[in-house]
């Protein structure tokens, strides 16, 4: 019995530091529902429970699970020395990453998927868009918190490094749809973006793979580059070399396995034309895993 007590020992201090990170990420979380609420000029109680909108409903998880993600990368617990540097510093860093979410949606309404109305369309219960919308914020998220747990401290330079990592996966993000979206065009009648408006749920979900298995897939470079703020440009222009290479890598290993997991399957046929989900979830599945396998070997 003696010998398994120090795995049995445990600080009473921490539970008064997960109470203040689950009180702030419940608050954070509960937030989040009213902000996309405010800011798309929605009663989100009328579309939940009245209107019964499947498709806002997908909407706000996205944006509920990026919430999460990010307080994951902003809890410190003891390393916060006090109660109140833990109040702040989860608080601040939630807040922060409640707007880079926000500001990640409002990149990729405007410049990856620009061609339509994104919050009139989920009102108009359209799936496929709101499943680019949930995964776009769940991608912005996973980069978002690696950059968290990358920085250190709480001053000028870390937030300058917060919001740069942002940018650099806001270019990712937006180069993979651009990809994704000539590919489809080049082999189809109807364009990328209208084969959403008329609700492919299935183009949908495989291009949330590509989204958030390329967010897992960079955040590989917080495994390569140690965070110092006096050579703070350096190692972000590290960070996107980086990003862009893990991109490419992502790209080329989940093109093989898809070829041999789905051997002698159309998957452009079954998912652009026939609409088949069940296909493109096995194709997220495999970009997702390819994505964490390559994460976990670079760490």
């Amino acid at each position: 019995m003696n010998a398994i007590s120090p795995i049995l020992e445990f600080n009473p201090e921490l539970l008064v530091y997960l109470a203040i990170d689950v009180i702030i990420a419940i608050l954070l979380l509960t937030t989040m529902r009213y902000v996309m609420g405010l800011t798309g000029k929605v009663n989100t109680t009328e579309e939940l429970s009245q209107r019964d909108n499947f498709a806002y409903g997908i909407s706000m998880a996205g944006s509920v699970l990026a919430m999460g993600i990010v307080l994951s990368g902003a809890i410190t617990g003891e390393e916060a020395n006090n109660y109140v540097n833990e109040v702040i510093g989860m608080s601040a860093y939630g807040l922060v990453g409640l707007l880079l979410i926000k500001a990640g949606r409002w990149v990729h309404d405007q410049f990856s998927l620009n061609q339509f109305h994104k919050t009139q369309l989920i009102l108009e219960r359209n799936k496929a868009v709101a499943i680019t919308d949930a995964a776009s914020a769940i991608a912005t998220a996973i980069v978002v918190r690696a950059v968290l747990i990358w920085v250190e401290g709480f001053d000028v330079n870390t937030f300058i490094a917060i919001v740069v990592g942002w940018l650099i996966s806001q270019f990712i993000l937006v180069l993979v749809s651009r990809i994704r979206e000539r590919r489809f065009n080049l082999g189809n009648v109807a364009g990328f973006q209208q084969a959403l408006v008329q609700g492919n749920v299935a183009l949908a979900v495989r291009y949330s793979g590509h989204l958030i298995g390329t967010a897992i897939a960079v955040t590989a470079a917080s495994h390569f580059i140690i965070y110092d703020p006096q050579h703070l440009v350096a190692g972000l222009l590290s960070w996107l070399a980086i990003s862009l290479i893990m991109m490419l890598l992502l790209k080329v290993l989940a093109t093989v396995a898809k070829r041999i997991v789905l051997m002698k399957i159309p998957r452009e046929i079954e998912i652009e034309q026939q609409h088949n989900v069940g296909v493109a979830a096995i194709e997220f599945a495999i970009n997702v895993s390819i994505a964490l396998v390559l994460s976990a070997l670079m760490a």
